[in-house]
């Protein structure tokens, strides 16, 4: 737990000090066992590379998994662990570790149906059929990653697409305008 929030947890009024602990040792459980799988996972690449073992596709998906969450923990941790707190990510990144390679197949086959979907909806408008199917796949492919849904949520990440220069480089790359567009059939999606 950063010190920020250590020190906001103590000096609130609703501090319970037994809760607060016992959810930071389930968020260093977690970590603890992240970790320990990364270390056994790089050791086994290690040894590959020299040629003392083969490693099995399985065991390649497990650290290309690890690879990917290391990636984004590295572009992204510490702005989402402020935002969203270590337990929603952790439980996050080992909701992806849990994936097997049909799931990851799965997440980036609708994430492809998402983008060219939203790509045509916008020569609709944002409360058309196609816009509305873009942003059911949307919470379809978050709930892949999200242990709970909720409609304010998912309102507020299409509220960070256009407020965030990544997040809205990254919708208007598939079409100018796309992250406002988003945004906005999100914005009825979500009432």
């Amino acid at each position: 737990m950063p010190l920020e929030e250590i020190k906001t947890v103590l000096t609130s009024n609703g501090y319970n000090a037994l809760t607060v602990l016992q959810g930071h040792l389930t968020a260093l459980r977690i970590k603890k066992a992240q970790i320990e799988s990364l270390i056994a996972n790089v050791e086994k690449t290690v040894a590959a590379q020299k040629g003392e073992i083969t490693m099995n596709d399985q065991e390649k998906f497990e650290g290309f998994k690890q690879k990917m969450i290391q990636e984004n923990e590295a572009k992204y941790g510490k702005e989402i662990r402020r935002k969203y707190g270590d337990e929603q990510v952790n439980a996050s990144n080992a909701r992806v570790m849990s994936w097997t390679q049909a799931q990851y197949d799965h997440a980036q086959a609708l994430s492809d149906e998402l983008n060219v979907c939203l790509k045509t909806a916008l020569e609709s408008n944002p409360a058309g059929e196609l816009a509305q199917k873009a942003c059911a796949l949307h919470k379809e492919w978050l709930c892949l990653y999200w242990n709970h849904y909720s409609k304010e949520a998912h309102l507020a990440l299409a509220q960070t697409y256009i407020d965030d220069p990544r997040f809205k480089a990254y919708y208007d790359a598939i079409a100018p305008g796309c992250a406002q567009f988003l945004y906005d059939a999100l914005k009825i999606y979500c009432l």
